[in-house]
């Protein structure tokens, strides 16, 4: 057979296979156009009428690992195309969408991307005025204003994007030892993507668009909310069926695995983070992810895990015997931590700030401590010096599990979440007692979203006796016998 005709039948066979239907489209449902929209016009109000603001998606995955699209083009369109760029123009509040062109034999392998060519399909979905093949960027951009007047100014992200189980702190300190490193130093994707700016429109002036997003995004939505809901409620039963699958003699990556389980079967995409399960003194590490170690009898274990849940996590913590039963120290201790909890959850409130709640919780928690004892001074040590402790009201949550946005030091508004996690540590016993739960401010006050995870003595106790995943289907001695 002829080569031409040969490449003829296989093209006319990827076009025959690939005519996608309308309903053939993965495109996410939790989220309205209105709240695309209306994200967008927040983000256009901010600007400015002499502005715009350009966002970079994220990029394409090597290899067999699964696409994620950058948080903050997901929150304004809800699109899972990579390498997209989003345009909005302050001047005439036009707001375009910049695609790659159909793959059609990329849609063989993986279903149907949405690209340039279904335009009027995008638009319907985002609300967008605009779909074009991002070859158009660089023209649509000159046309801002460049040739017959003063350049607008040009807002886009400088902080690193989050695609993952990561958060912006976490990724500024990786950059920061990826640049100590005389041999890589590489440079950011978001450097780039300025330098190349600046390098091809020198006009310019750059600005940083993430302080108007971050502010955007601490104030969840009703429609955010039910997904952080959700993946707390995610969270709070992998961390109990790990609670289940307890005893002596489990390794720690174990427990890892059956709140995977969990997770997974509950329809969430992947880890939120890293999970950090620490036995014995491994909890002393903050964020401990080896997971290696043999559970031992008589020993804590501490559990900090959340799965990503349609572009959404949480960040629940617990930490439980691994025996299944508190000793008179270990019991004074949680007992204090979880009173803690309470007395900070007490306190919240719109209007309030974190100041104000740490303050009241700390006269709350002097009161508890009036004729309470200790197993030894360290431990009497501790529980003083968590008095005075700023860190128990942590971090905000949402698209990552540090959010963005700022909770500290200013006035509560209904719609914010965020942790409250309270925490001491004994050095001479390198002992870490910890939990960790979620909080929305509410109109009228605060809804602890995972009170439902076990936290008093009698119902941690209570869930270590029950039946776990691992007992039913223990680990199976490798290599497999057949």
């Amino acid at each position: 057979m002829p080569k031409v005709i040969l490449f003829i039948m296989v093209c006319t066979w990827f076009t025959t296979t690939n005519s996608w239907s309308q309903d053939d489209y993965h495109y996410q449902t939790d989220f309205s156009v209105e709240n695309f929209v209306e994200r967008r016009a927040n983000v256009l109000k901010s600007i400015g009428n002499n502005s715009l603001a350009l966002i970079q998606g994220a990029a394409g995955r090597s290899g067999f690992s699964v696409f994620r699209q950058s948080n903050t083009l997901y929150y304004l369109t809800g699109l899972e195309t990579d390498h997209a760029y989003l345009l909005l123009n302050g001047k005439n509040e036009q707001v375009t969408l910049y695609l790659p062109h159909r793959d059609v034999g990329r849609e063989a392998g993986q279903g149907k991307v949405l690209s340039a060519e279904d335009e009027d399909l995008v638009k319907r979905l985002t609300g967008v005025d605009r779909v074009k093949g991002y070859e158009f960027l660089a023209a649509d951009l000159l046309r801002t204003g460049l040739i017959k007047s003063a350049a607008p100014t040009l807002y886009t992200p400088l902080g690193p994007a989050e695609t993952g189980n990561d958060s912006r702190d976490e990724l500024l300190y990786g950059q920061a030892r990826t640049m100590a490193d005389p041999w890589d130093g590489s440079p950011t994707r978001e450097s780039r993507f300025v330098e190349k700016i600046k390098h091809q429109f020198p006009q310019f002036e750059i600005r940083d668009l993430s302080p108007i997003l971050d502010e955007l995004r601490l104030i969840k939505s009703k429609e955010e909310i039910a997904l952080i809901r959700k993946a707390t409620d995610i969270a709070g039963l992998g961390i109990i069926e790990a609670m289940r699958s307890t005893e002596p003699g489990i390794y720690e990556y174990q427990l890892d695995a059956a709140a995977k389980y969990i997770f997974h079967l509950n329809g969430a995409r992947g880890d939120g983070y890293s999970s950090i399960i620490g036995g014995g003194t491994n909890a002393y590490m903050g964020h401990y992810f080896h997971k290696t170690d043999v559970l031992k009898d008589g020993d804590l274990v501490l559990m900090d895990y959340a799965p990503d849940y349609k572009y959404y996590t949480s960040d629940v913590t617990r930490i439980w015997p691994v025996n299944g039963q508190f000793d008179a120290a270990q019991r004074a201790l949680y007992e204090y931590i979880v009173a803690y909890r309470d007395a900070l959850f007490r306190h919240v409130k719109p209007g309030v700030t974190s100041d104000e709640v740490l303050d009241k919780a700390a006269e709350d928690m002097q009161a508890y401590l009036v004729g309470k004892t200790f197993a030894r001074p360290a431990h009497q040590k501790a529980v003083r010096e968590g008095l005075e402790f700023r860190g128990h009201f942590q971090h905000p949550v949402g698209m990552a599990v540090h959010d963005v946005g700022i909770v500290r030091g200013v006035p509560l508004r209904p719609g914010m979440v965020f942790t409250i996690d309270p925490m001491i540590w004994i050095p001479e016993e390198r002992l870490y007692i910890r939990i960790e739960d979620v909080a929305l401010v509410a109109e009228d006050g605060v809804e602890n979203l995972s009170a439902f995870v076990p936290s008093s003595i009698k119902a941690v106790e209570n869930a270590i006796q029950e039946k776990g995943v691992i007992e039913f289907r223990p680990p199976v001695e490798l290599p497999f016998k057949k």
